[in-house]
């Protein structure tokens, strides 16, 4: 049997639709492979990263000592048990290094004295 002319091309027609929609499909199978997808991301990422480290650059330049206090202040938070620890060292060393009222001897209790004057004392009473 042999096609009308009309036949004939609708036939021609849906070849080539048909061609197209796999390209299509194809395509499509491309770009939603997980290997693409990860590479898209990871080059995202790593341009997101290099404009989020160029404007912090930027704003260091533009306010360095506003930058250096952020900076200590979170260093000092960060750090903030050792710091702690040492500031109670340095506090506990002013106060050893201060010298402490001397108590008269007759405030001492038996059990601040030496045994020898122990002796004596029990012995004058």
């Amino acid at each position: 049997m042999t096609d009308t002319p009309e036949v004939a091309a609708a036939r021609h027609q849906v070849e080539r639709s048909r061609s197209r929609l796999m390209s299509t499909a194809h395509e499509l199978q491309d770009r939603l492979s997980p290997k693409t997808l990860a590479r898209s991301t990871w080059e995202g990422a790593k341009m997101k990263g290099a404009d989020l480290a160029e404007d912090a650059v930027d704003a260091v330049r533009s306010r360095p000592l506003a930058t250096g206090g952020v900076v200590a202040a979170i260093a000092m938070f960060l750090a903030r048990e050792p710091l702690i620890g040492l500031a109670g060292k340095l506090v506990d060393g002013v106060n050893s290094k201060r010298k402490k009222p001397a108590r008269p001897k007759a405030a001492q209790s038996k059990a601040q004295r030496s045994p020898a004057k122990q002796d004596q004392t029990e012995k004058a009473q």
